[in-house]
């Protein structure tokens, strides 16, 4: 199972937002160049840089940024925010990244999703963005009509392999990972799935770690580690 340490962006900075709230910002650091080294110097080998502008506001406007952590780190690095383009998806990948997130075109447009695993296969995943049994889209302020499971499901069917799997009511909350919620998108039958949302002890990394041969590949972990709740070496032995 692999550790993804988040790096969130909003404004050039490196941020958490509680549930994905805009206004309630917290700031961490002024430097992702220098967060993404620190934190591959401690051992990571893939980051999560996700783009909170573009997720508001639909344009993945920090991307430069995310180009001079991919260039600088040495890590392999995964995008998303704000890709809702076939343009921003190939500047994404022509940037370096290793693989690009979907979240609202996939609630939106099937059709986007199909083309580009098509074109980009393993490169591409989705994100299942949810918040009380709904999937919820644009910087996980809008609700969708689709179940978690569902929106799983038609990916899958259009080739998609890896899932993110987010559970947005506990996403920085240190509240531990939503089980039932994961094993929902489990029993759809995904090949690899990425868990977010709520990790906060080296005991939340064991529990999603016994799930990983029903397809749990990995986690995104954020707060944890910028509160040091969690030391990053720790965490990627107990993975």
């Amino acid at each position: 199972m692999i550790l993804l340490p988040a790096i969130d962006l909003l404004d050039g900075q490196v941020v958490r937002l509680p549930q994905g709230r805009r206004d309630q910002v917290t700031v961490y650091s002024k430097d992702p160049v220098g967060v993404a080294r620190r934190w591959v110097q401690a051992g990571a080998t893939w980051l999560h840089v996700v783009d909170l502008n573009g997720a508001f506001d639909g344009a993945y406007t920090n991307l430069p940024l995310a180009k001079q952590v991919i260039a600088s780190c040495g890590a392999k690095v995964e995008l998303s925010g704000g890709i809702r383009t076939k343009e921003t998806l190939a500047r994404a990948l022509d940037a370096g990244a290793s693989r690009v997130v979907l979240g609202t075109k996939a609630c939106e447009d099937p059709a986007f999703v199909q083309e580009a695993a098509d074109r980009y296969g393993p490169k591409i995943a989705v994100a299942i963005d949810a918040k009380a049994g709904q999937v919820v889209s644009r910087g996980w302020v809008s609700q969708t009509a689709l179940t978690p499971a569902a929106l799983a499901r038609s990916v899958m069917m259009l080739g998609v392999e890896t899932l993110i799997c987010t559970d947005v009511s506990r996403d920085g909350m240190l509240q531990g990972p939503n089980l039932e919620l994961l094993q929902q998108v489990l029993d759809v039958g995904v090949r690899q799935l990425i868990a977010s949302g709520g990790i906060a002890t080296l005991e939340d990394l064991r529990r999603l770690k016994a799930l990983e041969p029903r397809g749990v590949a990995g986690c995104i972990v954020g707060k944890a580690l910028y509160e040091g709740k969690i030391e990053l070496k720790e965490a990627i032995a107990a993975c």
